[in-house]
């Protein structure tokens, strides 16, 4: 297949990485099929970009393979819900059948063997099932996104806050912008990353409270961080309807982020996506509007 006939399958493809990674494939000039749950807004505006729409399910096989057909490359991206075992099992045995030459797969910084956090074990068990196909793979592994601090952000009184299980942990919150300049990169040059294990993290590396005061300065309000226990995060995203199945990974990251597991940074956004990683200022200042209004999961005070 010539390079400029190249078909890259972005799954997830209406989220954030996998919409930006199949926009900035489409803005490049690559053929991009768009695996979406269904035909909506957002899969019509891929559609009005360039893309090809693939309507079907991670867990239907049939629906999979028939998405992986004449693909060169393709990106792996399952939500925090059951089945991403079988998900990948589906897609590696797809992609095999159609002859895919490689793959990106969307891990997390907690996978390993003896994770407590279901989610964070089996995404380890993924990335080793992938290393025994004949793909070329390459697994990213992110430090929170920057996105997170929108979902649990309290506007309260003209201020804001953070109350949050995380101790006096650290990390470097990692937009995803950035995170698909990598994934779009790794799916047009996987060579020199295959088997590649890659950790990716904004500039900084910042505990909460250093976040909050990055926050404030942004915004021009008083922020504040408010550390709460894991139970009571738990607890909280229970009462909001949050899933079993992600209430019990959240919890189990959240004992991994102050252990230091969420620590770090590093040169790779930048390195393999060409572009400095975007910091936490940049970000609220690029989604100010975000900020206006309380996120979806944020944890209220008791009796408040």
């Amino acid at each position: 297949m010539a390079e400029d006939d190249r078909l890259f399958l972005v799954t997830g493809a209406t989220g954030r990485t996998g919409g930006g990674t199949a926009r900035l494939l489409l803005e490049r000039g690559h053929r991009v099929r768009a695996l979406v749950h269904r035909d909506d807004e957002r899969s019509r505006r891929l559609a009005a970009a360039g893309a090809e729409i693939a309507v079907g399910d991670l867990h239907d096989l049939d629906a999979v393979t028939a998405a992986m057909r004449d693909v060169t490359s393709a990106y792996l991206c399952h939500p925090i819900s059951p089945g991403l075992v079988e998900a990948t099992v589906y897609f590696a045995q797809a992609a095999v059948e159609a002859g895919v030459r490689s793959a990106v797969n969307m891990s997390q910084i907690s996978a390993r063997r003896d994770a407590g956090s279901h989610a964070a074990r089996q995404h380890w068990l993924c990335e080793r099932l992938l290393d025994r196909t004949g793909l070329l793979t390459a697994h990213i592994r992110p430090t929170f996104f920057a996105e997170w601090l929108t979902l649990w952000w309290e506007r309260r009184d003209g201020e804001g806050y953070l109350r949050l299980p995380f101790g006096e942990g650290r990390h470097a919150p990692v937009a995803s912008a950035d995170q698909s300049r990598v994934i779009a990169a790794l799916l047009l040059d996987p060579e020199p990353h295959d088997r590649a294990v890659y950790t990716l993290h904004g500039p900084v590396e910042q505990n909460h409270h250093d976040i909050a005061r990055a926050m404030s300065g942004t915004l021009g309000i008083p922020v504040h961080y408010e550390p709460i226990t894991v139970e009571q995060f738990a607890a909280a995203m229970t009462a909001r309807g949050m899933p079993a199945h992600r209430v019990q990974h959240l919890s189990n990251v959240a004992v991994d982020y102050q252990h230091g597991v969420f620590a770090g940074t590093n040169d790779v956004i930048e390195r393999i996506g060409g572009r400095p990683p975007t910091s936490v200022e940049q970000f609220v200042s690029q989604n100010k509007a975000a900020f206006d209004t309380s996120g979806p999961n944020f944890v209220p005070v008791e009796n408040h």
